[in-house]
C-alpha cells in the first residue's frame, strides 16, 4: 500500500493541471490570462498552494536520470556513451545547448540547467511577490509559512546551479513584461562572495523566523514541503562548500579570476568558523534524538515504508507510477537469476571499494587489519556488504521469488553472464556493482514504479559537515570526535583513536565522507570543493580481474588481480567550474564567461 499525503496529492493536481491548461489551447485562447493570474490565482490559499506546488514539482528528481553526478568521480566507471564519458576525457563546451546526457558534449552543469533553474527562481518571486500583494486574502500564519517556503525553494535553486558555476545574477523581483527595463532584463552575474551571502542570508532570515516546522514525519499531511532542519542543513553545507580551498584562496581553482565570480579571491579562516556554527546550530536544536539522529539500519535508510525516518533531513517526494522513480533500471547487477534486468550504470572502482575498511576498523593497508589481498571480501566492515556487490556475493531483493548469487569472475568452465569482459556492453568493468539506494520492492525494467522519496540531505551529513568544519576551525576537539564518531559507531565501527593532529582527522573525516555518503551525488562536490579533482581525475581507474589459474577445469586456484580500466582521464583547471552556456551570453551580454572558457 503506497501512503500518499495531502502535499503529495496537491504536488500531483497541481502537475495535472499544468499539463492540462498547456494542452487546452481553446480555454487559454478565451480566458484573459491577466485576470486568471491576479484575481483567481491569489483569491485563495488553495488557489496559491497549486501555484507554489508547482514550484516543488520543479526539484530535481535525481532518481530519473540516468547520468548519476558519481558518474563524473573516481567513485564510479559509467558506459561510454555517457556525457560523464566525454568529460572524464576533457571535453566541455560552453556552445553545448544540450542538457541531455546520452553521447553529448557536456555543457553548462553536468546535470543542473540554467535555464531551468532561472525559471523557478523566477516563479518564487512571483509568488513572493503575488502573495504579499493580496495579502488580505490568506490568514497571516499561512502567508508567513508559504512565504518562507518559497524563499527556502529560491535559495535551493540557487545553490545547485551555484556549486556548478559559481557567482550568479542575484533576481529577486518577479518578471512582468509590461514594466520590466534592460536593467532587469540584463542582470550581469553577482560575486561568488555576493552570491553565497545572498543563499546563506534568506536562510539565517527563513531559521530565524521559526514559522516552518522543524521536521516532518512520514504521514504528515505537509511532509515534503520545507523544514527548519532543512533550512539550517542548506546552509550549513553552502557554508562548508564556499568556506573550502578550491574557493577560500587568494586565487580560486578555477584559474585567476578579476571578476569574483569563482572564489573569494582570499582566505578567510572565518568561514570554516561560520559553517561549524551553523551545523552546530543544527545539532543543537533538533538533533541528538529531538527531531533527527540516525536511523538505526543505514541499508534500509532510503526504502519507501521508512520515508521521513529519523535522518531524513530534506528529500524529493516522489509516488510510484504518477511521479515515480526509474532509478532501479539504472544500477544493480545486469543480469540477475539469469534475466537481464537492469543497464548496470553504477560499478564501484577499486578506488572505492578499497576504501571500506575492516570490520575491526582497521584500513586495509593496515599489516595489521587482517586483509587478505586473495580474499579480498572477507572480514570487511558492515556497510560493504550492505552497499557493494562484489563477486560471490548474495543477492535478494524482495520482489525476487529465490535470491542468487552474483559472479563477476572469469570463468571458463560456469561462464556468468555479469563476468567482466571490458567491453562495450552493458556488464560493468569493474567487477563490482552496488546495491545501496535500490528500491528492495520494485522489479527492475518495469519504468518509474518505485515510490521511494529522493533524500538531498540526512542527518549523517550534518554530523560529518560539523565534524570538518570545526575541525578546520579549531581542531580536532571533543565535539569533532563525537560527531564522527556517531557515524563510526552506526556502521559498526570502533571509535577514533584519541590524540589525533588535525591532518590525522582531516583525512580520517575526507574518508569517512566518502564511504557513508557513496553513491549520493556528493563525491563530486567533495573533489571540486577540496581541490584534488585534478589530482584524482587524471589518472587512470582501476578494476578487480578473477581468474583462475588452471582456467580449463578450475582446478587452480583463483587469482585476484587489480587491474587498469583503461578509460581516458583527463581533468584541467578550468573544468573546477563549468562553463556558462553560450546561448546564456549571447541573450545577455552583461553575463561574463567563467576562466579558462
Amino acid at each position: 500500500m503506497i501512503y500518499i499525503t495531502s502535499f503529495t496529492r496537491l504536488l500531483f493536481i497541481a502537475t495535472l493541471l499544468t499539463v492540462c491548461l498547456s494542452c487546452n489551447k481553446k480555454f487559454l485562447d478565451n480566458t484573459d490570462k491577466a485576470k486568471l493570474t491576479d484575481e483567481l490565482q491569489w483569491s485563495s490559499e488553495g488557489n496559491a498552494d497549486l501555484f507554489l506546488n508547482d514550484i516543488y514539482s520543479a526539484l530535481p528528481n535525481y532518481w530519473n536520470q540516468a547520468e548519476n553526478l558519481d558518474n563524473f568521480t573516481d567513485d564510479n566507471d559509467a558506459g561510454f556513451y555517457y556525457t560523464s564519458y566525454n568529460w572524464k576525457q576533457g571535453i566541455i563546451s560552453p556552445a553545448s545547448n544540450d542538457y541531455t546526457i546520452w553521447g553529448g558534449i557536456t555543457g553548462s552543469a553536468d546535470i543542473t540547467n540554467w535555464t531551468s533553474t532561472f525559471t523557478s527562481i523566477r516563479k518564487c518571486n512571483t509568488f513572493i511577490t503575488s502573495v504579499k500583494k493580496y495579502a488580505d486574502h490568506f490568514s497571516p500564519e499561512w502567508l508567513n509559512k508559504r512565504i518562507d517556503e518559497a524563499r527556502f525553494m529560491r535559495a535551493f535553486f540557487y545553490s545547485e546551479l551555484w556549486m556548478h558555476v559559481g557567482g550568479l545574477p542575484v533576481i529577486t523581483t518577479a518578471a512582468d513584461r509590461r514594466t520590466m527595463d534592460s536593467a532587469l532584463i540584463y542582470t550581469p552575474r553577482n560575486t561568488f562572495e555576493e552570491t553565497v551571502t545572498f543563499i546563506t542570508s534568506e536562510l539565517d532570515a527563513v531559521a530565524k523566523g521559526g514559522y516552518l516546522t522543524a521536521k516532518y514525519n512520514h504521514g504528515d499531511a505537509d511532509a515534503g514541503r520545507a523544514t527548519l532542519g532543512a533550512t539550517l542543513a542548506l546552509k550549513g553545507w553552502v557554508e562548508l562548500y564556499a568556506a573550502s580551498p578550491a574557493f577560500n584562496a587568494a586565487q580560486p581553482a578555477a584559474g585567476a579570476d578579476a571578476n569574483k565570480i569563482a572564489g573569494y579571491n582570499n582566505y578567510d579562516a572565518q568561514r570554516w568558523a561560520r559553517a561549524a556554527a551553523t551545523f552546530k546550530q543544527f545539532i543543537d536544536l533538533y538533533g541528538n534524538g529531538k527531531a533527527y539522529e540516525l536511523f538505526p539500519d543505514p541499508a534500509a535508510l532510503w526504502y519507501e515504508a521508512n520515508e521521513y525516518n529519523s535522518e531524513v533531513v530534506w528529500d524529493r517526494q516522489v509516488v510510484a507510477n504518477t511521479m515515480g522513480s526509474s532509478f532501479e533500471q539504472y544500477g544493480g547487477p545486469v543480469w540477475i537469476s539469469g534475466a537481464y534486468y537492469t543497464w548496470g550504470n553504477y560499478c564501484p572502482t577499486q578506488e572505492l571499494v578499497d576504501q571500506f575498511n575492516m570490520a575491526n576498523g582497521k584500513p586495509i593497508t593496515d599489516p595489521s587489519s587482517g586483509y587478505d589481498p586473495q580474499h579480498p571480501y572477507v572480514g570487511r566492515e558492515k556497510r560493504f556488504y550492505d552497499w557493494i556487490v562484489y563477486d560471490g556475493a548474495p543477492y535478494k531483493m524482495a520482489w525476487m521469488t529465490k535470491g542468487d548469487t552474483i559472479y563477476t569472475r572469469i570463468d571458463k568452465v560456469n561462464p556468468s553472464k555479469n563476468q567482466i569482459d571490458f567491453g562495450t556492453d552493458d556488464v560493468g568493468n569493474t567487477g563490482y556493482y552496488f546495491k545501496k539506494r535500490l528500491n528492495p520492492l520494485v522489479r527492475p525494467g518495469g519504468g518509474a514504479v518505485s515510490g521511494a522519496n529522493f533524500v538531498y540531505y540526512r542527518y549523517a551529513e550534518v554530523l560529518l559537515g560539523y565534524a570538518e568544519a570545526q575541525n578546520e576551525s579549531a581542531g580536532p576537539d571533543a565535539t569533532v570526535y563525537k560527531a564522527i564518531n556517531q557515524v563510526r559507531k552506526r556502521a559498526g565501527l570502533p571509535d577514533l583513536p584519541a590524540g589525533l593532529s588535525k591532518q590525522d582527522m582531516q583525512a580520517a573525516i575526507y574518508h569517512e565522507r566518502r564511504v557513508e555518503l557513496c553513491f549520493e551525488n556528493k563525491r563530486f562536490y567533495d573533489i571540486i570543493r577540496l581541490k584534488t579533482a585534478n589530482t584524482v581525475m587524471n589518472v587512470d581507474k582501476h578494476a578487480m580481474k578473477i581468474s583462475n589459474t588452471v582456467p580449463a577445469d578450475n582446478s587452480g586456484v583463483w587469482k585476484y588481480e587489480v587491474v587498469p580500466l583503461n578509460h581516458p582521464h583527463v581533468f584541467t583547471q578550468k573544468m573546477y567550474l563549468n562553463p556558462i552556456p553560450q546561448d546564456v551570453i549571447d541573450r545577455n551580454p552583461k553575463i561574463v564567461q567563467n576562466p579558462g572558457y
